[in-house]
């Protein structure tokens, strides 16, 4: 029985290498300065994004926080117009927006002034307002969807507002707020006449968030869509 031969390089594969290796060393060495450069182009892109932050972004932050300080003592006394505008010593938050605006503190300015302007009844500048408030927790981010439709109740398009109590609640998603965003768009259905959506909206209250305050409330408003039915 003959036996089996292992695979042994020969000369020629051995030359191969060589030479491809022989290629790559010359290529280097050609192109050695712009490997540097290219190296010297990276490490200076990172010096600058790491500058960028260290003394540009995270010092414009905190200046946004402390700017803000006066802007909502106002707001928590219910002075809004000050809370907007400021007053000689201290910025609003409309101020604050415009110089901070990428900041933390600048997007929560931005909820800070709709709410403010919804006090004020300048309603269409709240919607804008909201509309450019930025937040990615859920629960923020549906308070301020609900606010937007409260905005369209207030200027009379019910129909565009119950799509927001309805939006609201899905991004909201918890028996917190969404039985509260629910109730809102019940009472617009029911204002707009559509009694069989009232119905469908109360009764989901009704099965899926058992034990919150609307769900122990929501019997007579089930009944009473009933009876308009």
């Amino acid at each position: 029985m003959a036996k089996s031969k292992k695979n042994v390089p020969n000369s020629d594969s051995f030359k191969s290498v060589e030479s491809a290796l022989s290629r790559a060393e010359n290529f280097i060495e050609t192109n050695q300065k712009a490997f540097m450069y290219g190296l010297g182009g990276v490490l200076v892109l990172v010096l600058l994004v790491i500058g960028y932050f260290k003394l540009i972004r995270e010092p414009r932050i905190q200046d946004a926080w402390s700017e803000s300080y006066k802007a909502e003592f106002y707001f928590e006394k219910d002075s809004f117009n000050l809370a907007l505008n400021g007053d000689l010593a201290y910025p609003g938050f409309l101020e604050i927006i415009d110089d901070y605006g990428r900041t933390p503190m600048g997007n929560a300015a931005k909820y800070y002034a709709g709410v403010c302007y919804m006090r004020l009844g300048d309603y269409e500048a709240a919607i804008d307002m909201f509309e450019d408030f930025k937040s990615k927790d859920p629960m923020v981010g549906a308070m301020a969807i609900c606010l937007i439709g409260d905005a369209n109740m207030e200027l009379g398009d019910m129909d565009e507002a119950l799509e927001l109590y309805l939006e609201a609640a899905t991004e909201a998603d918890n028996e917190f707020l969404s039985p509260i965003f629910l109730m809102k768009a019940g009472r617009t259905c029911e204002l707009l006449g559509d009694f069989q959506q009232a119905l469908d909206i109360y009764t989901k209250i009704d099965k899926e968030y058992y034990g919150t305050t609307q769900q122990q409330e929501i019997e007579k408003y089930i009944k009473r869509v009933e009876m308009k039915l």
